[in-house]
């Protein structure tokens, strides 16, 4: 091979090696952005969506001309379980619930964990669906213990839940469902429902539930 022909081999190998180079690091930075962005929407321990995801669908959602609710849901006595089976325990119930109230599919648009032990879902459908959707992840968290290695746990929820009127934004709609989950608490009814524009006694505007409940 002639030295100049070596030398454009060369330089093209060079070229071909550069650019394969380039590609990988452009793949792995695409990747950490990829996982980057997922991290901020979801939850590390049960992988649902987090509240700013929550709160960005219901943005969505009360911008599109369709009928949505929002549920709320609280796991009753989990402190206890933190204290008998330890933080892995308690987080092993978190993910279980996470779990069932992800699978529960049909109406349920989303599924996410707020903070500790409250999940909620947007539910797409009028008020009548979104009560439908409340009963029925109250039933799904209870239906069966939680396996917990040497023992099965029986979990119970409170569940409060609200349809969206025109004009009722993001945060009014958490603060009318966090309402009726107080009231479920209160009460012992398991499942309590409110609308947007409805008045209720109860915890003054920006007092959340877990404010007020003992833990």
């Amino acid at each position: 091979m002639s030295p100049i022909l070596t030398s454009i081999v060369t330089a093209a190998g060079g070229v071909l090696a550069g650019l394969a180079l380039a590609a990988a690091l452009l793949w792995r930075q695409q990747q950490a952005l990829n996982r980057a962005r997922y991290a901020a929407d979801h939850d590390a321990t049960t992988g649902l969506p987090n509240r700013r995801a929550l709160l960005a669908a219901l943005t969505q959602a009360t911008r599109a001309d369709a009928p949505f609710g929002l549920v709320l849901l609280d796991l009753d006595g989990f402190k206890t379980v933190n204290d008998t089976f330890g933080h892995e325990g308690g987080n092993d119930v978190l993910t279980e619930v996470g779990r069932r109230l992800a699978a529960l599919g049909g109406t349920v648009r989303l599924a996410a964990r707020l903070s500790g032990d409250e999940f909620a879902l947007l539910v797409a459908g009028g008020p009548d669906v979104v009560a439908a959707a409340a009963r029925a992840a109250w039933r799904a968290v209870g239906r069966h213990p939680v396996d917990l290695g040497e023992h099965a746990l029986a979990v119970r929820a409170s569940v409060g839940h609200t349809s969206a009127a025109l004009g009722v934004g993001p945060r009014t709609l958490l603060h009318q469902a966090d309402i009726a989950m107080y009231q479920a608490k209160q009460t012992g009814s398991g499942v309590y429902g409110a609308t947007a524009t409805t008045g209720h006694t109860g915890p003054l505007p920006g007092v959340r539930l877990r404010d007020l409940r003992g833990r």
